[in-house]
């Protein structure tokens, strides 16, 4: 497998986090939480990681991973949209609330494990291919590093034209991705 082979796997993995970005930054100004900055190099970590464990797992957890991933994604997404939205319906009701209260630690881990489980699987079938795994990691990471970073600046110059609106149409966004995880 060559590299122009591997850049179009790295850009078809980081269309989840890519999608995860442009929602939250139509939801948070970066500017009014530092945390945002930081989450495409999350997102990029955890793409670039997720195959080489897969890649050394083989077939060991594959199938398990391939049978539940679906609801895990579902999960976490939905509960991070729902979250969102109920948040920007209380900004509506009341603009004095603190909107990008959501942004933590812990929730950029949550959406950077949600959107490169797909990756975990990416890696186990590099096994077969023959792929050179550390080259692969790298454009893979890279990849969805600079995407993400787009994404998370289209996000941001549209969510100020949404204002309150975007909190509720990013939490959409989430949400719709962990049901697209079902099926």
């Amino acid at each position: 497998m060559g590299i122009i082979e591997i850049l179009m796997i790295g850009i078809g993995l980081s269309m989840d986090a890519f999608a995860v970005s442009l929602s939250n930054g139509l939801v948070c100004p970066i500017s009014a939480n530092q945390k945002l900055k930081i989450m495409p190099l999350f997102f990029g970590v955890f793409q670039a990681v997720m195959p080489l464990f897969g890649f050394f797992a083989g077939n060991l957890f594959a199938e398990v991973i391939d049978r539940y991933s679906g609801i895990v994604i579902l999960i976490i997404l939905g509960f991070i949209g729902g979250k969102m939205m109920a948040d920007g319906i209380k900004e509506m009701r009341d603009p004095e609330v603190e909107s990008c209260t959501i942004f933590t630690y812990k929730t950029l881990i949550m959406q950077s494990i949600a959107t490169s489980i797909d990756a975990f699987a990416v890696g186990v079938s590099f096994v077969g291919a023959g792929v050179d795994i550390l080259s692969a990691v790298c454009i893979i990471g890279i990849t969805t590093t600079i995407l993400s970073y787009a994404a998370l600046f289209l996000g941001r110059r549209f969510g100020s034209m949404l204002g309150s609106r975007a909190q509720i149409f990013g939490g959409l966004i989430l949400v719709c991705l962990g049901i697209k995880a079902l099926f």
